[in-house]
Parts: structure tokens; sequence; C-alpha cells
């Protein structure tokens, strides 16, 4: 498909210059184009993104037909917590890696979300259509997907600004505390930056300041006291890697269950993975602008395992 622009007024940089005019297309996939080529300006192939438009400027992009995707639609049950035509909030379930990676060339979320969603191709990329944020294998809950160009960049901004608000409850060892207020001892927030772990490059970890790493920010509050655990509210203000899993271990309070970060302390119960669930995810409506709030019940799992660590107290 071709479309042909004029720059009636005084233009901007060429990419958000485009994203302005393209609504249905993000301004990530504009810049995937200019670097492959697929735009002109004045009969010459773009350079790069920063060039500033003049009035007259005559714009020409061309884009390509969606590329085939070598994924193959599986028949996979979802757990669907809200859907219309802009996206789909999925409740994940354990042992469910979001979309292919190496060692998970089949059976993850996308290949399940292709079989239900005709139209997924190309949306935010080929191996990872659909996809806004990501949650880890082991952990379940609440992960919306997009189902259009304009939903994707929509919700990506959301995450991106912390307006969409992500909560997370999770049983960890021991107790976290406020030590900085006396009169809230069980609430808190956590500010450590976190990057890859300097010597096992599987796992992430708080870094110093001026080493490289990304900021990330965690709140915290204690719901519920069990003995020796406890069950605590996690809001995420950012969303690194492994973020609330590296905060809690920092502090010697990991997340029960966590193959990673749990320094191999053990539990008489069998997990799948760690204890940690995405109960809550509240966005803006892409389209209508309406507040979406949706609530993904606890799994069997976490709730036996609440159980059984009340009756030991």
């Amino acid at each position: 498909m071709t479309i042909n622009l004029t720059v009636e007024n005084q233009g901007d940089r060429l990419d958000i210059w485009l994203s302005n005019q393209l609504t249905d297309i993000s301004r990530s996939r504009i810049q995937k184009l200019i670097e492959q080529g697929n735009i002109t300006l004045n009969n010459e192939v773009c350079p790069n993104k920063k060039i500033k438009l003049k009035i007259g400027d005559r714009l020409q992009v061309n884009i390509p037909e969606p590329q085939p995707l070598e994924l193959q639609p599986e028949p996979i049950p979802l757990d669907i917590l809200y859907e219309d035509e802009q996206l789909i909030i999925i409740n994940k379930s354990a042992n469910l890696v979001v979309h292919p990676a190496p060692g998970h060339e089949t059976g993850t979320l996308v290949h399940a979300l292709l079989y239900h969603c005709s139209n997924l191709a190309g949306i935010g990329g080929v191996q990872r259509p659909g996809i806004v944020h990501r949650l880890d294998k082991d952990t379940t809950g609440a992960i919306v997907v997009a189902k259009t160009d304009f939903a994707h960049q929509n919700l990506q901004f959301q995450i991106k600004n912390r307006t969409a608000k992500r909560e997370y409850l999770g049983i960890i060892y021991g107790v976290l505390n406020n030590e900085e207020d006396e009169n809230n001892r069980d609430k808190g927030m956590i500010n450590l930056p976190i990057g890859r772990h300097p010597v096992d490059r599987k796992r992430m970890a708080v870094v110093p300041r001026e080493k490289p790493g990304r900021e990330a920010v965690t709140y915290w509050e204690i719901i519920e006291r069990l003995g020796n655990y406890s069950l605590v509210k996690f809001i995420l203000e950012t969303g690194r890697t492994h973020q609330i899993r590296v905060h809690s271990s920092y502090f010697g309070n990991p997340i029960v269950g966590d193959p990673l970060y749990s320094n191999n302390r053990s539990l008489k119960m069998n997990l799948s993975g760690q204890a940690l669930h995405a109960h809550k995810l509240t966005l803006t409506h892409p389209i209508t602008s309406e507040k979406i709030e949706a609530i993904a019940p606890l799994p069997d799992e976490f709730i036996k395992l609440l159980n059984y660590l009340r009756q030991k107290q």
C-alpha cells in the first residue's frame, strides 16, 4: 500500500509528523519503515527519522504487506477477563511463556492468541504480535494484548508513562519492614536500579547507581502476616525484568517458590513456580477512554499455599 502526503503547515521532525498524520500506525513502526527505505521525501529515500520537514514537502509512504507469520496458531485454552475489537486481557496460567524464545518455540501465549484472534499479524512485531508487556513464565495473572496497531501504541504509552496500574499479590519469606516511617511499618517503596547480574547472565540484580542499570520503583504493602511468611501487595511504577522478585530478594524476603532468587529455600509444598500473581490491571481504553479494571482470581495453587501457611501459625 502506498500513501502520498504533502506538508501544508510548518513541519516537525519526520517520524513525529508522520505519526500525527497516520494515526493507525505506531511511531515505532514508522521509524522502521524509514530505516527500511520505505519512505521517500521529494522523490528521494529518507536517510533518517530526524529530518525536519518544510511546507510543500512531498512524502510517499510505502507500507509492505504484513509478513506471513512463521508461528502456527495453537488451540491453547485462554482465561479471558476482558475482550473487544481493540484489546484482550488474559488471566495467564503458570508455566505459560508469553512469546516465543529459544527453548520455547511453541506452546506460548502468542500461539494461543493467534488461534483465538484472526488479526494479530504485524501488530508490534512478527514474533510478538500484540504483546504490550510481559509476565514471567511462572507468574500468573492479568496481561493485556493489543488487537490493533493504534491500541498497541496507546497501551505501550500508558505502560511507559505509568498511567496504567499493575497490582500484584505475592507470598514472601519473612516480613518486609519500612524502617524509615514508624507509623507505616507495613508499607513502603523500593527505589533501587536493576540491571543484568554481573556473573549469572540469566538473572537480574540490584546494581549500584553508577553502574549500567535502569530505574526500578516498587510499592509494597503487607496484607497478611503468616508466621514466618507474608502476603504482600506490590504495585509496579516501572516494569523491569523480574523487578518484584529482585527487589524482594535483595532485602532477604524472596518470593516463595522462586527458582532464581529464593536462595534454595524450601517449603513442604511442591509449587510450579514463584507465588506471584498479577492480581489487578487498570488502564484506559485506547478508543473510548473508559477506565478498565481487570481482576484475575487467585489460582488454586496460590490459595492452597495461603491456606497451608494459615494453618501452620
